[in-house]
């Protein structure tokens, strides 16, 4: 008996959300995938284009709640490609950006499991779009920013941060007030337009805009949850002219369901 051949593992991007983001590349490969690997943060629309049959793995990150580890992720994603599957890893946004798609080739890569990256439309310029803020703008801001808020490995360069044009920081929902205070204190005026943007891209997106300096206190008011991304800069005073945007596919048709790191979906 011959051996089985590997599989393939494609590191597709999902996009913010809204499902209508999608590339054709990903639908495609939805489409024929054997086994979908997926975050948290994925439409159920965009699970609902894997194929009849298709194994469905829950391998998200949620505090306090399920976890998978990253290394249990890099294990399930080469155990399936040995077994001959076509494994796809979905992550929401760009699998690169904050994604730790990169992690997951290398892990790929030393493993000599065959993989492809496929890039997705990242939230942050998504999410700050359909708010009604470009991150960039003639005249306003020639130059963006993107970081994590979330302190994974190291404090951020909060001087650098400031000086930026725009500044789009991910992941910032439960430090908001952390992140307003450093940034000013690093240099950027209070009175600097900023906004945070919650869910950006879902049905469900809200948006509160104020000052950097009176941001925190808004959003806390209007009671922002996670995902929650802070966008800072003059760009942000041009939606009241450009407005939100609503996603092109309003509302799930289905709930998204959990499954554990070997489970499958009903």
């Amino acid at each position: 008996m011959s051996p089985r051949r590997c599989g393939t593992v494609y590191l597709v991007g999902a996009g913010p959300g809204d499902p209508g983001l999608l590339t054709l590349r990903a639908a495609e490969l939805l489409g024929r995938a054997d086994v979908v690997v997926h975050d948290r943060l994925v439409h159920p629309d965009v699970l609902a284009r894997a194929r009849a049959g298709a194994r469905l793995i829950f391998a998200g990150k949620e505090g306090g709640g399920e976890q998978v580890s990253q290394e249990e992720i890099h294990g399930i994603l080469i155990q399936q490609a040995r077994l001959g599957r076509q494994v796809v890893r979905l992550k929401g946004g760009d699998p690169f950006v904050f994604g730790r798609g990169g992690e997951e080739a290398l892990a790929l890569r030393e493993a000599g499991v065959p993989f492809e990256v496929v890039p997705g439309v990242s939230s942050g310029v998504a999410a700050p779009a359909y708010a009604g803020i470009p991150v960039t703008h003639r005249g306003l801001a020639g130059s963006v920013t993107f970081a994590t808020g979330h302190r994974a490995s190291s404090a951020p360069d909060w001087s650098h941060l400031a000086s930026s044009e725009t500044l789009v920081l991910f992941m910032t929902g439960k430090r908001l007030v952390e992140t307003t205070s450093a940034l000013i204190q690093a240099g950027r005026d209070g009175a600097t337009p900023a906004a945070v943007v919650e869910a950006g891209t879902w049905a469900h997106q809200r948006t509160v805009e104020g000052t950097l300096s009176t941001l925190a206190a808004l959003a806390e008011a209007a009671e922002i949850g996670s995902p929650a991304m802070l966008i800072v800069g003059p760009v942000v005073a041009l939606r009241a002219q450009l407005g939100e945007q609503a996603p092109s596919n309003a509302e799930a048709s289905h709930p998204v369901e959990r499954a554990s790191a070997g489970g499958r979906h009903s």
